[in-house]
């Protein structure tokens, strides 16, 4: 955890940057392991989810895992994700994957619900999850529900928990098809952008690019402690393009310079840090790659309106 002292090349871990593993999952939950995660091999499970018994704590930490996890929520509660903050009125359907942090408040308000979880290998050679919205960055990752709503969710959990417990030699292909049909349910409830796949012309496979190699970027720990592409000509660089083709390019598909793409994501990071990690400005603005913390605090100022002590301390 950081202390306020100077920003050094060595810098110290916060609660963001630990990332829990799917060991250190059930070790916190249950005090024991399954045999398929200790072999290493994909692994798929489900629980029910009960408000925490008296004296345990009501909310999980803010900070990033790395297995993917599915949940039906029943009950009144408060999920921040990124630089989001989401309260879930009477019942939801979640997407945490482990590219973004999160954490969940209120769980004592929780009614029930269930929740799965797998990692990256369960669906090894059956197709890439991160090409689904639910799990990607900029998708939607929480879906209130309406009653009809849950009624059609609930027994997709539940089906789940049947086929865990059958005998069926080919129960781990069904129950990635249940995966399946929740991520796309969720899908469903948002409005298509796009109806078919279109071939990608030389600005959008241009854009695309800039836009991963942006986001890869993020989040910001211990891995990954010094932002060091900040501008359009760093990512035309690294890109291999000239800067000028790379602006054009971005302009053309998102309608927007790739200056502002940048300080967008930059301003979300920042606002992330401020409000889950116990660094300082000065800290915060030498991880974003801002020499001075008098550069970081104009930028923040412009573009969120406050400066970033008043962010946080909101």
């Amino acid at each position: 955890m950081f202390k306020n002292k100077k920003h050094t090349n060595s810098v110290s871990l916060w609660n963001m940057g630990k990332v829990e593993s799917i060991e250190e999952f059930y070790k916190r939950k249950f005090d024991w392991m399954p045999d398929a995660v200790r072999n290493g091999i994909g692994h798929f499970n489900i629980f029910k989810l009960e408000p925490p018994k008296e004296g345990q704590e009501n909310t999980i930490p803010y900070k990033r895992r790395d297995y993917y996890k599915i949940m039906l929520v029943v009950g009144n509660s408060k999920v921040h994700y990124a630089d989001q903050e989401v309260e879930v009125q009477k019942q939801a359907l979640s997407f945490s994957n482990p590219q973004i942090p999160y954490k969940w408040e209120h769980l004592d308000k929780i009614r029930e619900g269930f929740y799965c979880i797998f990692n990256t290998t369960f669906f090894h050679q059956y197709g890439n999850l991160n090409q689904y919205t639910v799990f990607q960055p900029g998708g939607n990752h929480i879906f209130e529900l309406t009653d009809e709503e849950r009624e059609k969710v609930a027994p997709l959990f539940q089906r789940m928990q049947e086929e865990i417990n059958s005998d069926y030699v080919h129960k781990y292909d069904v129950l990635r098809t249940l995966v399946q049909e929740l991520i796309h349910f969720a899908m469903k409830m948002q409005p298509a952008v796009i109806t078919g796949k279109q071939p990608l012309n030389a600005s959008q496979r241009i854009s695309t690019m800039f836009v991963e190699l942006l986001e890869r970027q993020f989040p910001l720990d211990e891995n990954h402690q010094i932002l060091t592409l900040r501008s359009a000509s760093d990512f035309a660089r690294q890109l291999n393009v000239h800067v000028n083709h790379l602006n054009k390019a971005v302009k053309e598909t998102t309608d927007k310079t790739t200056s502002l793409l940048i300080a967008e994501r930059v301003l979300q990071e920042a606002k992330i840090l401020l409000k889950h990690s116990s660094w300082s400005v000065s800290e915060i603005a030498h991880t974003l790659g801002f020499k001075e913390s008098t550069h970081f605090n104009n930028f923040f100022k412009k573009n969120a309106g406050l400066t970033p002590l008043r962010f946080r301390n909101i």
